[in-house]
């Protein structure tokens, strides 16, 4: 069972990089996008040394709802691009 809930825990931190990464195009669009295309090199390495991490549900939780959070700062900016109002929209 260890097993079995190790891979669930390691699905769901792969669901939130990867949803994360798939913002990459979106993000280029944005004036404060080039500080988070930066980082997006530290998810990428990260998300392909998954297999050696011990993972537990508390740090899998905070991850989930980082992530979360990260997708709600970025409405506001994606809206704005959207109407082409985004030129000097910066991220808090």
């Amino acid at each position: 069972m260890e097993k079995n809930s190790s891979n669930t825990l390691a699905a769901r931190i792969i669901n939130c990089l990867q949803t994360i990464l798939e913002l990459e195009p979106l993000l280029c669009r944005l004036e404060a996008g080039d500080l988070l295309l930066s980082e997006f090199n530290v998810l990428k390495a990260f998300l392909n040394g998954m297999d050696s991490l011990a993972l537990d549900e508390d740090d899998v939780a905070r991850i989930e709802t980082a992530t979360e959070r990260f997708l709600q700062e970025l409405k506001t900016p994606v809206a704005l691009t959207r109407t082409g109002a985004a030129k000097n929209m910066t991220l808090q």
